[in-house]
């Protein structure tokens, strides 16, 4: 049985290789009543695709050139509030998808599992239901509530930079953004090293995430 194509739901894929999204579009449109209505290889044209064809649902990979994916997440909400995220990553950290959900995605699907689990996650977001990979829902209902704020005794300044840190923004690109030389963002970055104790940017992204510092103003 076909369905009507104006009674298919829509769906955006956002996804900077393009393989992976021709891959994804021939999986989701073996459905009947899915459609593809566009695909984006960064969050701007996912926005811009979105604000266009009100789509039910956009698939939103978490790691693209340009803008960071998770602060968008509102943002895209505000925008198109009946349009559905439904997380596709390779990220397998549960403190990214706590993330995730808490600002507005519906859906959290491991790109090694798409084949298997995306198309259930569609569904499930089309009507209104939450789907989040089985194990990384093991995690994170045995991790302990995250803490509600900074501890480390890091100062203001060291907060916006670790908090552009965890977004992917460079030394130079932090430097102009908060007016500073790229020597004293390099000194931020070392304390706030130091006073953490952590040695790779994963881990202070992890932190960020954890002490709900990327949704700061």
């Amino acid at each position: 049985m076909t369905t009507d194509a104006d009674e298919r739901a829509k769906i955006v894929i956002a996804d900077d290789h393009a393989v992976m999204r021709t891959g994804l579009r021939m999986l989701l449109e073996k459905e009947p009543d899915f459609k593809v209505v566009a695909e984006a290889g960064d969050v701007d044209s996912a926005r811009r695709y979105v604000r266009a064809h009100r789509p039910q649902v956009l698939i939103l990979d978490l790691q693209m050139p340009g803008e960071p994916s998770l602060p968008a997440i509102p943002q895209i909400r505000e925008e198109s509030p009946d349009t559905q995220i439904v997380i596709l990553t390779m990220q397998e950290d549960p403190a990214f998808a706590r993330e995730a959900l808490r600002t507005g995605a519906i859906g959290y699907v491991l790109k090694e599992a798409a084949s298997t689990q995306l198309v259930e996650a569609v569904r499930l977001a089309l009507e209104g239901r939450t789907y989040l990979h089985p194990e990384l829902g093991a995690k994170l209902a045995s991790e302990p509530d995250a803490p509600s704020g900074p501890p480390d005794d890091l100062t203001e300044r060291e907060l916006e930079v670790l908090r552009l840190i965890a977004l992917g923004h460079t030394n130079g690109e932090i430097a102009e953004q908060l007016y500073l030389s790229v020597r004293t963002v390099e000194s931020h970055r070392a304390h706030i090293h130091q006073k953490l104790r952590l040695q790779t940017r994963a881990e202070l992204v992890r932190y960020a995430l954890a002490h709900d510092l990327l949704n700061a103003d």
